[in-house]
C-alpha cells in the first residue's frame, strides 16, 4: 500500500516542552474520548464514551451533563498519571455552541446545568428546517461567508436565529463561545472564542475579511461571543474546584482549543504550508489551505473553513465512507485489491455518482454502474470487484473534487482510506506529479492535531509520520477517469440547467 520512509518520520523526540503529561479531550458528536499522552506523543492512556442526546426540551440538546460525570469519572480514576498532568487541550465537533453565565459561581459546573445559560443544541434538531421566509435575503452572498445553506442546523447561524424566534428570552442570557472553548471554559473558569469553529460554516464568519459577517454583526450576536484567543494559547490554570475534586494538579494549565477537523490540518500545518489534506471516514473531506477560494461554489457543497492560524482554507468534500459502504452491497472493503482493478478498468467498469443524497457535489443524481458494453447490474460482480469498484470510485471523486479546489502538493491522506489499497492507488496515478502522502501514525488525526497544538511554539516539533504510496492502475486507468470525467461535467452542467 505505501512505501516505507516518507516525509515525517516522528514528532521530534525529547523535543524539550517542560516536564510532564499531556490530556486530550476529543468531544465528538457520536464518542468522547480521553487521552494521556507523554510529551514525545506517545498515548499512555485511553478511554471512550458514546456521546448522548436529549430530546426533553423545547429542542434536541446535547448531553452536556452526562459528559462532564463521564470526564470526572475518568479523570478521577486515571491513578498516578492524573498527578502528572501538565497541559489540556479540548477539540469538539463543529456547529455547536454554548452560552454561559460569565458571573456564575466557581463551582457551578460541578451542578447538573454546567454553568450553562441554555442545552447546547444538536445540530440534527429537525426543528432548524424551519427557517424564516427571508432567511436566504438576511444571510447574504455565498461569497461572504463562503459557506453553503446546509440542512438543520448544521450552519450555527440558522440555529441561533430558531432560537431568537423560538425561545428569544432563553436565547438572551450568557456570553456565547463554540463547544471546544466551552470545556475549556469548564476547565478553567477563562471564557474564549476561536476562529476554526466559528468559520466551519457558520454563516457567522467571513474568512476573506478575517472578521464576523455582516449577519452576526447585524442580529448583536458577534457583540455576544467571548474575546478571540488562538487554539494553541494557554488560557490559565485549571479550577481550584476540579483541582481538589479530581486530584488533579493545581498547575494543570487549559489551552483554547480547536475544532475537530481543524486539528486534524493543524497537525500538518507546520511541516506542509502548501498541500492538500484528506480526511476520510463517513465523509471525504479535502481541505486546501492556501488556494484561492474566488471559484468555490456553494452548489457543489465547496465551503470555506478556517485554518486555527486564521487562514480561509477551501473545502470540499462528499459522504465517501457512506457511498463506498452502498457500492460494496455487502462486500467487505478490504477485499479491495489491484488485479481486480485492473481487469475493471480494461472491461471500462465506472461507477458515475452519485450514491447518497446527503452531501457532496453530485447528491442530487442517481448513480449508476456502466461498462463499454452500458449498464451494469451490481450483483454480477464479485464481492473483490465490488469492494475494489467502490474504492475506485472514491478515488476518482476525490481527484475531481482536487481539481476543481486546485489542491497542489504533496497530497496527504488521514483516516481509514489511508489503509486501503486501491484507493491510494487510483488515487496516486490519477494526481500523477505531487507525491500522496498516507498517515501511518497510529493516534488518528484529531487528536494528533491537538495534542501537537499543546507543543505548537517549540521549534523542534516533528512532523507527522507518513508513506508514500505506490501508484495503481497506470495509463489504462487515466483514460477510464477521463472517459468518467466527460460524463460527470455535461451531467451537472444539466443539473444546474
Amino acid at each position: 500500500m505505501f512505501e516505507a520512509g516518507g516525509v515525517g518520520q516522528g514528532y521530534g523526540q525529547g523535543h524539550g516542552q517542560g516536564h510532564g503529561l499531556d490530556l486530550v479531550l476529543d468531544i465528538g458528536k457520536t464518542r468522547s474520548k480521553l487521552l494521556v499522552l507523554d510529551a514525545q506523543g506517545q498515548v499512555l492512556a485511553q478511554h471512550d464514551h458514546a456521546s448522548r442526546v436529549r430530546h426533553d426540551g423545547a429542542w434536541a440538546a446535547l448531553d452536556t451533563a452526562d459528559t462532564a460525570d463521564w470526564l470526572q469519572q475518568t479523570l478521577a480514576h486515571l491513578g498516578v498519571l492524573r498527578h502528572e498532568l501538565s497541559r489540556v487541550v479540548v477539540s469538539a465537533h463543529g456547529a455547536a455552541f454554548a452560552a454561559i453565565d460569565p458571573a456564575a459561581p466557581a463551582d457551578a459546573v460541578l451542578r447538573a446545568d454546567g454553568g450553562l445559560a441554555w442545552p447546547v443544541p444538536d445540530y440534527e434538531f429537525e426543528g432548524f428546517d424551519e427557517r424564516a421566509p427571508d432567511w436566504a435575503r438576511q444571510v447574504g452572498h455565498f461569497a461572504e461567508t463562503q459557506s453553503p445553506d446546509l440542512p438543520r442546523g448544521l450552519n450555527a447561524a440558522t440555529q441561533f436565529d430558531w432560537l431568537e424566534r423560538h425561545a428569544p428570552e432563553a436565547f438572551a442570557r450568557g456570553q456565547l463561545l463554540p463547544l471546544p472553548q466551552y470545556w475549556a471554559w469548564w476547565l478553567s473558569g477563562v471564557a474564549a472564542s476561536e476562529v476554526s469553529s466559528l468559520g466551519c460554516h457558520t454563516h457567522l464568519w467571513s474568512p476573506g475579511q478575517d472578521d464576523y459577517s455582516a449577519l452576526a454583526r447585524r442580529r448583536g450576536w458577534a457583540a455576544r461571543f467571548a474575546p478571540l484567543r488562538r487554539a494553541w494559547e494557554a488560557l490559565g490554570p485549571l479550577r481550584p474546584e476540579l483541582a481538589q475534586r479530581l486530584g488533579l494538579p493545581r498547575g494543570l494549565r487549559v489551552y483554547a482549543g480547536v475544532h475537530d477537523s481543524n486539528a486534524c490540518l493543524a497537525r500538518y500545518l507546520r511541516s506542509h504550508p502548501r498541500m492538500t489534506l484528506i480526511t476520510t471516514g463517513t465523509w471525504i473531506v479535502v481541505m486546501v489551505p492556501g488556494a484561492p477560494g474566488r471559484g468555490l461554489q456553494a452548489e457543489l457543497d465547496q465551503l470555506c473553513n478556517v485554518s486555527v492560524r486564521r487562514e480561509p482554507v477551501p473545502t470540499g468534500r462528499f459522504k465517501g465512507g457512506s457511498e463506498l459502504h452502498k457500492l460494496c452491497a455487502g462486500a467487505d472493503p478490504a477485499l479491495a485489491n489491484a488485479a481486480d482493478l485492473q481487469r475493471l478498468v480494461g472491461r471500462g467498469v465506472m461507477a458515475l455518482p452519485g450514491f447518497d443524497d446527503q452531501g457532496g457535489p453530485f447528491r442530487h443524481r442517481a448513480g449508476q454502474v456502466v461498462d463499454d458494453l452500458g449498464q451494469v447490474a451490481v450483483a454480477t460482480l464479485t464481492p473483490a470487484e465490488r469492494a475494489t469498484l467502490a474504492a475506485l470510485y472514491c478515488a476518482q471523486v476525490t481527484a475531481w473534487l482536487i481539481g476543481r479546489l486546485g489542491g497542489a502538493g504533496p497530497l496527504i491522506v488521514e483516516g481509514p482510506f489511508a489503509r486501503n489499497p486501491v484507493y491510494a492507488g487510483a488515487l496516486a496515478t490519477l494526481m500523477a506529479g505531487p507525491p500522496l502522502l498516507l498517515s501511518t501514525d497510529a493516534l488518528e488525526g484529531t487528536a494528533r492535531g491537538a495534542w501537537m497544538l499543546l507543543h505548537w511554539t517549540h521549534p523542534s516539533l516533528g512532523a507527522a509520520p507518513t508513506g508514500e504510496a505506490v501508484a495503481l492502475g497506470g495509463e489504462g486507468l487515466r483514460r477510464l477517469h477521463q472517459r468518467w470525467c466527460d460524463r460527470v461535467g455535461p451531467a451537472l452542467a444539466r443539473d444546474a440547467a
